[in-house]
């Protein structure tokens, strides 16, 4: 930590994975903006959203993988300049679907760059400085990620909603530079086999024929059908080829945990509706309460301030009582949250309406998600703990995927519906509803299902400074274990 080359590493990998941890916020300020100027239908947005995600969930875990065999540093700044290329592509995009292509393109790049940049600190700091560096970058991260909504808020009512990511190409040339002159290339000599190209390629088809049938339920009900019906077929498939896979990137063996599988059930519920949330909240207060993109940027700010300041301390609350406690109380709390932004209407005050429900969501958050990644970690051996944590990411993608596909369809949005006022108010009234249900469902879930022993107080400290509003905090120290063990 006190070298030269440790706080280069540190630098590298922090400024790599701000790029998506922006990237995750500044979008979702920039929607209206977007569908404005690209003259975008709802379902055009709902895939600017749905693309980058689809991608990178269905391919973050043979990223990991590639990144372990021909090395971390080459994996990584190879993943920041195709985030890069994706990014230019996005920003000089002249139509909605060539934005939604583009973005697609930046999820590949993410896959490549976000196990890479905390694979590379395991790798390379000494174990007694490990976990220190995780919590500076984790923390740093979160700092990203509490700039992200305020930063891309004056992007989007300053220059333009285009420069959300045309932004991201100075940060990658600096990135590529410091970890090409400063990063030492690692690789784990013991990893054999071939990569799970077939499992990645099916599990991204599922899940893109998934969301395409729910984005077309309400509008096209025969298309939808079709396509939900494939989605099961090839999903059978995924399936199918990951217990014949002897290098399954999901390998199904994790699932013979009892807390491992519901714990997963309860990330998808959780990030199923963070997402939704997000998505709505921006539309309702840019659309009907007239706020700018910046005020509106601000929203999501208390959120991840709380997570950033307090995940560590209930981290430690967790290692204390167990998760069953703060897997309960926290989704209650933050679904009260939610049920507070029903105030948001026309006229709505941030001081009075949008404040305090967005501090309720940030409290529930802050106190259930360390529980949860460390209740994951916990439901495995060692030696798969990085493998799991790569699943429960993928699994929190995958529920932020399907909630903004599914719900505008609930909730009677579709077309060019998003530009009024009356029409987007309804929709988010039936959304919080909604996204408070996920929530409810998920602290039942926690209540009745989830009995297991608190985590190690080591185990928690280090992952839990991190805060994003797509995923749960990486590992951490029991991370390495299973990169530098196989």
């Amino acid at each position: 930590m006190a070298s030269a080359t440790g706080r280069w590493v540190l630098f590298a990998t922090v400024l790599g994975s701000s790029m998506v941890l922006l990237d995750g916020t500044v979008v979702s300020v920039a929607l209206p903006r977007i569908g404005e100027d690209l003259d975008a239908s709802l379902a055009g947005l709902q895939w600017a959203v749905n693309a980058y995600l689809l991608t990178l969930a269905g391919l973050i875990l043979l990223g990991g993988s590639l990144g372990d065999r021909y090395g971390r540093r080459r994996v990584f700044v190879a993943g920041v300049l195709w985030f890069a290329v994706s990014s230019a592509l996005c920003g000089f995009a002249p139509s909605a679907e060539m934005l939604i292509g583009a973005r697609a393109l930046q999820g590949v790049g993410g896959a490549l760059l976000t196990p890479g940049s905390l694979a590379i600190i395991q790798a390379v700091f000494r174990p007694e400085d490990r976990a220190p560096a995780v919590g500076v970058w984790a923390g740093l991260g979160g700092v990203a990620g509490a700039v992200g909504p305020l930063l891309g808020g004056w992007l989007v009512g300053g220059p333009g909603w285009r420069w959300v990511f045309l932004i991201n190409l100075p940060l990658a040339v600096l990135t590529v530079t410091v970890a090409l002159r400063h990063v030492p290339e690692t690789r784990d000599e013991t990893a054999t086999g071939r990569f799970d190209i077939p499992g990645a390629v099916l599990a991204a088809l599922s899940l893109g024929s998934l969301t395409y049938a729910l984005t077309a339920a309400s509008t096209q009900p025969v298309v939808a059908i079709v396509t939900g019906g494939a989605s099961v077929v090839l999903g059978a498939a995924f399936i199918a080829a990951e217990g014949r896979s002897p290098h399954p990137m999901m390998p199904l063996g994790l699932f013979t945990s009892r807390l491992f599988s519901i714990t997963n059930v309860v990330t998808v519920l959780i990030y199923g509706a963070l997402a939704a949330v997000s998505f709505f909240l921006i539309l309702q207060l840019q659309v009907t309460a007239g706020f700018t993109p910046l005020l509106a940027g601000l929203a999501l700010l208390p959120l991840t301030l709380l997570m950033l300041v307090f995940s560590s301390r209930a981290a430690r609350l967790g290692s204390r009582i167990g998760p069953h406690i703060p897997l309960t109380a926290g989704p209650v709390i933050a679904a009260a949250g939610v049920l507070l932004m029903l105030r948001i209407g026309p006229g709505a005050s941030y001081f009075t309406d949008v404040l305090p429900a967005g501090i309720a969501l940030g409290a529930g958050m802050t106190l259930l998600v360390a529980p949860l990644t460390a209740t994951v970690l916990d439901s495995v051996d060692v030696a798969r703990a990085g493998t799991a944590s790569g699943v429960n990411n993928a699994a929190a993608r995958t529920g932020g995927l399907i909630s903004v596909a599914a719900i505008p369809s609930i909730v009677g949005l579709s077309g060019d519906e998003y530009r009024s006022p009356a029409d987007v108010d309804a929709a988010f009234q039936g959304a919080m509803v909604s996204c408070a249900g996920l929530l409810f469902v998920a602290a039942m879930t926690a209540l009745l299902a989830v009995r297991a022993a608190a985590p190690a107080p080591e185990t928690v400290d280090a992952v839990c400074t991190s805060c994003s509003l797509t995923s749960p905090p990486p590992t951490a120290e029991r991370e390495h274990e299973h990169h530098d063990g196989g």
